[in-house]
């Protein structure tokens, strides 16, 4: 007998709202992809598609102020790579922690690189390779996340923060002290923030990695013109948004985040509120987001099998990577943008890394002589 009092009616269907939702982005997505021919085609275009997005981000909400860094302390690691713990002010009253790898040697012709976490890794804890802490060190194993440890033990410096909502930047104390909640974020409670104030998730962590661009020209202790951003999943998102936004950015490189939005945000649609800005998919796919760091370098990382491509796999990523090369082409720099297929999950791959910037920066340094050499 049925115990009415402690059950539901029993459903055979649900009639959801994908398909209509499919249906209007394929009548309404993606108006403002690039239609030129030219190279001056092309540059109106980067400038009036950077003009619009700072819109969508809410990046004239922002609000600056000192940055009036705070050294917390420093640890000398293995390898002679210092650790500093180094707050900063991104707006006023707001304070993005980060780690700071200095390997030995470090100087004015050192490369920095920005390194921003992606989730479920308790922010920059991972990213800067705290091995001692157990949860940490198995989300090392599990995405081979701590890529800011492994660039400064190539010799290069790894500035590892914590976005909003991470590790030191969670809203409530309490949370860090609950492991599961610990290692998540607060993306959904800054988007209920934000958005309501047309500032999104993504256009607060473009803004706050800016400011740390701004701390690295301030600081100027390193290559200035090198500075460079590496970061997997949601710190792929966040070096997307940077690079595309910010040409201060010499150098990108975006893991396990570049697929197009009808199958890997609206298909999947219990993606963490960080990856939507409102109004975006009008305008804009992925690829043409990314099509804004042309010419710079710009290496992509895919795993063929990560689930967050989306239904029809790597084919829903080889779509945007070609728009992307498209725009390389046009500017004369195919050699400037590599996209690398690994096997497997969702995962950083650091075992190329050392390879392909070496291959990156070679080339940008021949176009660059080739033109200064036109041009004498």
């Amino acid at each position: 007998m049925t115990d009415f009092n402690n059950n539901l009616p029993v459903m055979g269907q649900c009639w959801g709202t994908l398909p209509s939702m499919r249906r209007k982005f394929d009548r309404y997505a993606r108006r403002d992809f690039f239609r030129g021919h030219t190279r001056e085609e092309f540059d109106a275009w980067q400038s009036g598609t950077r003009s619009l997005l700072h819109g969508l981000l809410g990046l004239d909400k922002m609000e600056s102020c000192a940055l009036s860094p705070v050294l917390e302390d420093v640890v000398r690691l293995p390898g002679g790579i210092r650790r500093e713990h180094i707050r900063i002010q991104v707006e006023p009253d707001v304070w993005m922690p980060m780690f700071v790898l200095v390997p030995p040697g470090a100087g004015p012709f050192s490369r920095p690189f920005l390194c921003p976490p992606g989730h479920n890794g308790a922010g920059k804890y991972s990213v800067a390779g705290l091995y001692g802490y157990g949860p940490v060190r198995e989300k090392i194993r599990q995405y081979h996340y701590d890529y800011g440890h492994q660039l400064a033990m190539l010799g290069y410096v790894a500035i590892c923060p914590d976005c909003r909502g991470f590790g030191e930047r969670r809203e409530d104390l309490e949370d860090t002290k609950d492991l599961e909640t610990a290692m998540k974020g607060d993306c959904r409670r800054l988007a209920h923030m934000g958005e309501p104030l047309g500032i999104p998730v993504a256009g607060m962590l473009a803004w706050d990695l800016m400011r740390a661009v701004d701390y690295l020209m301030e600081r100027g202790e390193w290559d200035l013109d090198a500075i460079s951003c590496l970061g997997f999943s949601g710190g792929g998102m966040q070096t997307l948004w940077l690079s595309a936004m910010d040409e201060r950015v010499r150098l990108a490189v975006i893991s396990g985040y570049m697929y197009g939005y009808r199958d890997a945000l609206l298909a999947l649609n219990r993606n963490c509120s960080c990856n939507y800005v409102p109004h975006l998919w009008e305008h804009l796919d992925m690829g043409d987001i990314a099509s804004l760091i042309a010419p710079r370098p710009l290496l992509i990382q895919s795993c063929s099998g990560d689930r967050l491509n989306g239904p029809r796999g790597i084919a829903n990523v080889t779509e945007q990577v070609d728009i992307i090369r498209n725009a390389y082409r046009l500017l004369d720099a195919p050699g400037l943008m590599i996209h690398e297929i690994c096997q497997g999950p969702h995962q950083w791959h650091g075992e190329n890394l050392a390879v392909h910037l070496g291959q990156l920066i070679d080339s940008y340094d021949q176009i660059k002589t080739n033109q200064e050499v036109f041009h004498g």
